[in-house]
């Protein structure tokens, strides 16, 4: 899988191009990352890409020009018209199917956005899905758009060691992860919850289960109201939920 980002700071995809699952499986050659600069197709001494906002207002607003010189510019190099996200606060809150969804795709574009938004009409005429990966205002796209990357590259198969990991993450079954331990048993009093001790393979799967249940139910009840409305809880669950296990 191939994706591009337009970034005013390449430099950033540092993170993720030369450490952890993702600098791993890039240099295993699992997926391609290519940085574009649009300071590079500015018209404007500097690289200059940004100017006061029409209407008045703080902060200084990219220019539809130098973006779409550049996206045309990857489409060229990569010889296909690719899929476009913008990452911006103003998108799309993105989501597990989202993540899905990108991962079916040769090659995605992602624009990371700064100042204090993008010319409107670029946005209107060449993106195809604007996203936002939290509640939260960032200084720029670049981080978003590297926690997308990460999401979608462990879904790439070989990319993560044990290939039934990524099925089991959080949201991917509708539910928050259940809690996990290891050794020692016994830290600061607290004891490992003995079902995970003894070897029954079926308690510790229901153990998993409720408690996957339980920690939704409590950190995130609009994930579990959507598993209900989408049909994703069983009878079982529901008693598990009741119960408590």
């Amino acid at each position: 899988m191939r994706f591009d980002v337009v970034t005013l700071f390449p430099a950033m995809f540092d993170a993720i191009a030369g450490h952890g699952v993702t600098g791993r499986a890039l240099q295993q050659g699992l997926w391609e990352l290519h940085r574009w600069n649009p300071r590079d197709f500015a018209s404007r001494a500097g690289g200059r890409l940004d100017d006061r906002p029409f209407g008045g207002g703080p902060g200084m607003v990219m220019e539809a020009a130098p973006l779409k010189a550049c996206v045309e510019a990857i489409e060229a190099k990569s010889g296909r018209r690719q899929h476009r996200v913008l990452l911006s606060p103003g998108g799309k809150p993105a989501r597990h199917a989202d993540v899905l969804q990108l991962g079916q795709l040769s090659a995605v574009t992602l624009v990371a956005g700064r100042y204090e938004g993008i010319d409107q009409r670029f946005t209107d005429t060449l993106i195809d899905a604007e996203l936002c990966v939290a509640d939260l205002v960032v200084s720029g796209g670049e981080l978003p758009a590297m926690l997308l990357i990460d999401a979608v590259v462990r879904w790439i198969p070989g990319v993560l060691n044990a290939e039934e990991s990524a099925p089991q993450d959080s949201f991917a079954t509708g539910l928050l992860d259940h809690a996990h331990y290891t050794r020692p048993e016994v830290w600061q009093g607290q004891r490992v919850p003995e079902v995970l001790l003894g070897g029954d393979h079926q308690a510790i799967a229901r153990w998993r289960r409720t408690n996957a249940l339980l920690t939704t139910a409590k950190m995130r009840p609009d994930l579990l109201e959507a598993s209900r409305r989408e049909g994703l809880l069983s009878k079982e669950d529901e008693r598990l939920l009741a119960t408590g296990g």
